[in-house]
């Protein structure tokens, strides 16, 4: 499906169990350098627990629809990020926030076939799980549940796109930052600082905030433990309500990269959490 919102053009795919949706609709971001198909191409190792949550996910009677991002999103210098989500707070209008409250408002809700649990929920890795704690802060009464994988505080960071800040993924540039600490959210601790004093104002709305829950591997080698701890932190300093955390196993005390990548045990605590966040409402 291609939509047109605010002069962009964006897409979106999205797949449905036969007949009802018995447990309802989940928006699914992927990550930095990510595209949406990520969760439907079979073949590549390091993506089978995306498409595995997707199948997962439809065959629990859930639909699923999987966001696309844009490669034109800026830093506060101008420089292009490349293919990221608008996950940071900016002077500038935001590039998809109207682009998610279009897909709940008015593009899954005709697409339910009757009988359906009306249920919306959010699951968003990397810089997708920042985008999604920035819209369940901004339109989260159109939101069940939102689950942040990876990821951390959308209003405690800052992205620097400059190609030499050595991001080696060529599709993403530059790094992001814990604005109080200043470190990059690599760094072990970056995420640490107590205070709140560069924190961004946080969006507010009117209405119910969906429940939240953090999934992270603490030997995460791309975004520090730390930022996941902060942004559960933060969630609840800012009226939300949230299950513990939950980490994935370790399987060695080192910290790699392989650890930031969705994994196959997230599945079904995600989906298990989304069915009862459905049912307590």
């Amino acid at each position: 499906m291609h939509l047109d919102i605010g002069g962009q053009k964006r897409r979106l795919l999205y797949k449905g169990p036969t007949g009802a949706w018995k447990n309802g609709a989940i928006l699914v971001l992927h990550g930095g350098g990510g595209k949406a198909e990520d969760f439907c191409e079979q073949g590549n190792r390091l993506l089978s627990p995306q498409v595995g949550f997707a199948q997962m996910a439809i065959d629990q009677k859930f639909a699923v629809f999987l966001l696309d991002s844009t490669r034109t999103v800026t830093d506060w210098q101008g420089m292009v990020c490349g293919k990221i989500w608008d996950d940071e707070v900016r002077e500038r209008e935001n590039l998809d926030l109207p682009y998610l409250n279009e897909i709940l408002r008015n593009v899954v809700p005709p697409l339910r076939p009757r009988g359906s649990n009306p249920s919306m929920f959010m699951a968003g890795h990397s810089s997708g799980g920042y985008m999604t704690v920035r819209a369940a802060s901004h339109m989260g009464h159109r939101l069940d549940a939102i689950a942040a994988i990876a990821s951390g505080d959308p209003y405690g960071w800052t992205r620097q796109c400059d190609p030499a800040q050595g991001d080696k993924r060529e599709n993403v540039k530059g790094a992001g930052f814990d604005n109080e600490t200043g470190k990059q959210i690599i760094e072990v601790g970056a995420c640490l600082g107590e205070a709140t004093v560069k924190e961004r104002i946080w969006d507010r709305f009117e209405g119910r905030k969906p429940v939240f829950r953090i999934f992270h591997n603490e030997f995460d080698g791309i975004n520090d433990m730390s930022c996941g701890r902060k942004v559960d932190r933060q969630l609840r300093a800012n009226g939300f309500t949230g299950e513990q955390p939950y980490l994935a196993k370790r399987h060695d005390s080192r910290r790699r990269l392989i650890y930031h990548f969705w994994a196959n045990e997230y599945n079904p605590e995600i989906l298990a959490f989304f069915r009862r966040s459905s049912a307590e409402r």
